[in-house]
């Protein structure tokens, strides 16, 4: 593992912050957002971030777990400095810390069964008094030694720890509220609190960046820092993301999943913008781009108050980073929609998508939305026009699309305003408003009559798949 690197007298130490999920299930969205909180405090100071995997429970973390999480981070385009540290790997860094708290008088090892333990348990929480462990102060013989026991932490007593967390303030317990707790587990297994404090340490954080839940885990962890001597990191703990009805954000809110945001076509950019604004302020600013977010970022900003989720707000967010999109990164984006929706791949599809994109995209809020405003574009011929419009495309009306189609025919530029020009020439010189013509040829065009106008939904197909469904539709009222 690499060590940061030492700061020089007179400037303070390097910042180094971590995201360390569980691999229990995907990437949460609030695991997001704390990863997204560590990594801009990071590239704003020019530190590093670094991932963690706490994946030291085994019966719960799976390797499609681990995959999930990375996949998300990759989606979000938050890329660690180094290679990711797994935690189960460092067991035996985290045994040679407990010997260590062993030798310093700050740990000891427990004899007492789990039975036991559990009654102790019940009748210190019955008297209204902390858990104490009858083997604290006293000395296992050599034939203890053999038998199966647990490492605790005896914390000092009397005293008290003080946190000066960066978001919520002075924070103070006092060691009597807070029992012994277990470093290894009877099967020699290191306990979460201990090898936090051990892989942080070791991997050279300067700033936990994490959710309020582990709030108390800062009073246990405080502990055991202070017991090997070595510094401790800066605390923020940032509030929990609650829903949209300020409850405790459940799956009955929508989508929890970094994937499942992915899926329902969000861009990246407009989760990590709406990401950094949930929870997070600078002034009254909503929209920012990376750089932005790299510079304004700080703890402070952060409030006490937990976040509400707001789809309509996110759904703003996305629409923005939509329409200053690469056409041809939303083209391609759409298009892989269309294609898990069923869409057989045609050979002029993908053009026809990225000529329609500027004319559409700024009208949708999702992907999913650019995708349902282009199929006009990907129909093949012949259409199937709508039955209501059918009577347009008769008579009168049908005469004029006719005469439209053969006036198109002739027509050498396809460009979007040279076409909105010669269709307004052509409605002069049929002395009619364009709302008379204009749905007769959508429907032509579209078969449901679903398009941007007529202009661009004729730039979108190209020259020759508009006069071929105009003959198509023509045809079919013969």
């Amino acid at each position: 593992m690499t060590s940061p690197t030492a700061a020089t007298p007179d400037s303070p130490p390097a910042v180094v912050t971590r995201f360390a999920p569980s691999p229990t299930g995907s990437l949460h969205i609030g695991g997001a957002r704390t990863a997204l909180f560590n990594y801009l405090y990071a590239r704003g100071r020019n530190g590093k971030f670094l991932i963690r995997v706490e994946d030291t429970d085994r019966e719960r973390s799976t390797e499609p777990a681990v995959k999930a999480i990375f996949d998300g981070l990759s989606w979000l385009e938050l890329f660690a400095d180094e290679e990711p540290v797994f935690q189960f790997s460092r067991a035996d860094r985290h045994r040679e810390v407990v010997n260590e708290l062993l030798e310093r008088g700050a740990a000891y090892r427990d004899f007492t069964s789990a039975e036991e333990t559990g009654r102790l348990r019940d009748l210190a929480k019955a008297e209204r008094r902390t858990f104490e462990s009858p083997w604290r102060d006293r000395a296992p013989t050599v034939d203890d030694l053999g038998l199966p026991h647990v490492v605790r932490f005896r914390r000092p007593l009397p005293g008290a720890v003080t946190v000066e967390d960066e978001v919520q303030g002075v924070v103070n317990w006092s060691n009597d509220d807070l029992d012994d707790l277990v470093l290894l587990r009877s099967d020699g297994a290191p306990t979460y609190n201990l090898a936090v404090v051990v892989d942080d340490h070791d991997m050279g954080v300067t700033h936990v960046i994490r959710g309020d839940d582990h709030l108390n885990n800062a009073a246990r962890q405080s502990l055991i820092y202070d017991a090997l001597g070595w510094t401790r990191p800066r605390f923020a703990h940032i509030p929990l993301i609650h829903g949209p009805d300020g409850a405790k954000l459940s799956k009955r809110h929508g989508a929890q999943a970094v994937h499942e945001y992915a899926e329902m076509g969000y861009l990246p950019e407009a989760m990590r913008n709406y990401l950094a604004r949930l929870g997070w302020a600078h002034g009254d600013d909503e929209l920012f781009n990376d750089a932005q977010a790299r510079e304004w970022f700080d703890l402070s900003g952060i409030g006490r108050a937990p976040a509400r989720l707001d789809f309509d707000k996110l759904a703003h967010v996305n629409a923005h980073w939509i329409r200053l999109a690469d056409d041809d990164r939303l083209a391609k984006m759409t298009l892989d929609v269309h294609l898990a929706r069923g869409h057989a791949l045609g050979p002029d599809d993908e053009a026809r998508l990225l000529r329609a994109m500027p004319f559409i995209k700024d009208r949708a809020k999702t992907v999913l939305e650019l995708a349902d405003q282009t199929t006009f574009a990907l129909k093949v011929r012949p259409l199937a026009i709508y039955e209501k419009a059918l009577p347009m495309l008769t008579g009168e009306s049908g005469e004029r699309i006719a005469r439209l189609r053969d006036r198109l025919r002739l027509f050498a530029s396809w460009d979007v305003f040279a076409l909105e020009a010669e269709l307004k020439v052509f409605a002069e010189e049929e002395a009619v408003g364009f709302g008379k013509i204009g749905p007769a040829v959508r429907a032509a065009l579209t078969g449901d009559g679903v398009s941007p106008d007529i202009a661009k939904t004729l730039a979108a197909l190209g020259r020759e798949e508009s006069l071929g469904r105009l003959d198509d539709a023509l045809q079919q009222t013969i």
